[in-house]
């Protein structure tokens, strides 16, 4: 397997193995080594059945439930991840961390790309690893031991799904919330990532959000930074794996008028420490 790193702060692509067949326990080895070491891990044609995308997700970790759109008709841990000719609006076109309304948030998620405009869509990555790092120590005092409260009925974020919601909305949605640390530590590296997002990220616990928002505006601008991100291009057949414990992703909404088709599957994580 051959890895070849895309940018200086996160991303590599995977070039060798064949997702569309087993595994043995060597490469699952290797391939986790590789989420681990570059958040972000892309594979290019990859022309998996829904079948072979849950068999190869399963090797690292539970696929779950996303709460608010229908899964894939026989699939309920595949959802659809689409943009119509006529929409205007992408799903969850905003920098976020994924679920992290939930009390136990995705260890991580899987797309795989089927249909594609003749040009954009692609998506930006974020290293929380590094947007950590260049606080300075004033800063990682303040945030030390700091909790806060995410919410998945943020404006900005519940617009990203209007379109999507319509088409494919659950009927047993409600809102969720959860309270996590500013600050994690990943339980497999050690080492320590922002996880606050402007998607879902409503104020600090035991503030209100007025209080809340002179800091969390500078965190959101800051994780963002050029030099912590990378961006890829799709390609029909391309897979990316991230790391949901200390990657952001933003999938950018500049094909308007053609249509994108996406599946997702989202793994099983523990709760933020």
């Amino acid at each position: 397997m051959e890895i070849r790193r895309i940018s200086g702060a996160l991303g590599a692509e995977l070039i060798g193995p064949d997702l569309r067949r087993p595994l043995d326990a060597g490469t699952i080895a290797a391939i986790r080594r590789a989420l681990l070491d570059h958040l972000v891990i892309f594979f290019r044609d990859q022309d998996l059945s829904p079948d072979q995308l849950l068999r190869f997700a399963g090797y690292f970790a539970e696929p779950i439930d996303y709460p608010f759109v229908n899964s894939l008709p026989g699939y309920p841990k595949i959802i659809p991840v689409v943009k119509l000719e006529h929409e205007r609006v992408n799903f969850g076109g905003i920098w976020h961390s994924d679920t992290t309304y939930l009390d136990e948030p995705p260890l991580g998620s899987l797309l795989l790309a089927r249909e594609l405009p003749p040009y954009g869509g692609d998506t930006l990555f974020a290293n929380m690893y590094l947007a950590y790092e260049a606080l300075s120590d004033g800063m990682k005092r303040l945030l030390a031991g700091l909790k806060a409260v995410n919410s998945s009925a943020k404006a900005d974020t519940t617009r990203t799904r209007e379109d999507r919601m319509r088409a494919d909305g659950r009927a047993d949605v409600k809102e969720f919330v959860a309270e996590h640390p500013v600050v994690r530590t990943h339980p497999e590296t050690g080492r320590k990532a922002l996880y606050v997002n402007v998607a879902h990220t409503l104020r600090l616990a035991d503030m209100t959000e007025a209080e809340s928002a002179p800091l969390l505006q500078f965190l959101f601008q800051h994780q963002a930074r050029p030099e912590f991100t990378c961006r890829f291009r799709w390609e029909p057949g391309s897979i990316a794996f991230w790391d949901n414990r200390c990657a952001q992703h933003n999938p950018v909404n500049d094909y308007h008028g053609y249509r994108r088709v996406m599946h997702r599957i989202t793994l099983k994580g523990d709760r933020p420490r």
